[in-house]
């Protein structure tokens, strides 16, 4: 029987075989992992440990609170703020930074996240998951939001963990996307997948397709040619998937390929999308990269955007790299 490799080994022997990451940044991406191991225990208790239904609260975008959402913050704060590795964290849920407490030794790096997502599927038993991201602070004394807003191609580190049937890590730290599952017996994570790989073609879509009309006709252009199947212009059948959850959605295209798209609509239409730049698209859009995807904003590279504030929103458009590449031609064309 082929030998287990946890996460820790693995982070070991990047640091230590192959100098990839240093040894800080090793021991933060653990903390994070044993918060999301807290957090995925939660999720599972459900209704059982109370932890389901809205909250009385409201986050920065205006958003009802789920109970899960307060609580994976709190666990991913409380878990990361005395370590020494970080001088701050973002999140979603949080209108500004958290700086790491004075009684705590502060680090090098500024960790972002969005504790839960999907959290409209929390109280009906659909896979969520956590989206975190890595930037080194910048020098200087103090710490700002300003700190913080570097292009998404700056992270040194990007993952997230999906809790479904499994409780799947999937992490990069610049040398291509690895996962691993939660053994539950033995208490860690497990090496159960390396290099990654996108399909560069598809046959799957994932889209809310109750906006259709909102659209801009490029994204509308790409779906109907997927829709007329075999009999239209592309030659082949497609098939549409969408599960409300990005982690759910995009750990299906890392797995078997296809195209994510959240794209700009006409019914916010000063808003440049739905998702958050910080928390959401950056991490997810460096993962899909490492994995020989691309990711897109239907004209621009994600990773490539300066960000101007903390909440910034974008539209996204992600996974195999053939169908990005054509919509975001579309794009060019109109």
């Amino acid at each position: 029987m082929a030998q287990k490799i946890s996460l820790t080994r693995y982070l070991v022997e990047k640091q230590r075989d192959n100098n990839t990451i240093p040894s800080h940044l090793r021991l933060l991406l653990e903390v994070v992992a044993r918060a999301c191991k807290s957090i995925s225990q939660a999720v599972n208790k459900g209704a059982l440990g109370g932890v389901l239904g809205a909250a009385e609260t409201e986050n920065i975008q205006g958003e009802v609170q789920k109970k899960l959402d307060i609580i994976a913050n709190e666990v991913l704060i409380e878990a990361n703020e005395w370590g020494g590795h970080l001088a701050a964290m973002a999140s979603e849920e949080m209108e500004g930074i958290y700086l790491v407490p004075n009684r705590y030794p502060q680090g090098e790096y500024l960790l972002l996240f969005d504790p839960l997502d999907g959290s409209s599927n929390i109280d009906v038993n659909v896979s969520i998951g956590t989206i975190f991201s890595v930037l080194v602070k910048p020098e200087g004394a103090g710490v700002s939001e300003q700190d913080f807003l570097q292009a998404g191609c700056k992270q040194v580190a990007a993952g997230y963990c999906v809790y479904g049937p499994q409780t799947t890590l999937v992490l990069t730290v610049g040398d291509g996307v690895s996962m691993f599952t939660l053994d539950r017996e033995q208490g860690s994570f497990v090496l159960t997948q390396e290099n990654v790989q996108i399909p560069a073609d598809t046959k799957e879509f994932a889209i809310n397709m109750s906006n259709m009309r909102h659209w801009a006709p490029p994204v509308k252009r790409y779906v109907d040619e997927c829709l007329q199947g075999k009999e239209g212009e592309r030659g082949k059948d497609f098939n549409m998937r969408w599960i409300a959850s990005m982690v759910a959605d995009v750990h299906r295209i890392l797995t078997r390929g296809g195209i994510f798209m959240y794209p700009w609509d006409k019914r916010e239409p000063e808003k440049p999308g739905k998702l958050r730049l910080m928390y959401e698209a950056n991490p997810m859009s460096w993962i899909i990269e490492q994995a020989g995807g691309a990711a897109t904003n239907g004209k621009t590279r994600i990773l490539d955007i300066e960000p101007s504030k903390l909440h910034e929103r974008v539209s996204v458009i992600l996974g195999s790299k053939n169908e990005v590449d054509r919509v975001t031609r579309y794009h060019a064309e109109a």
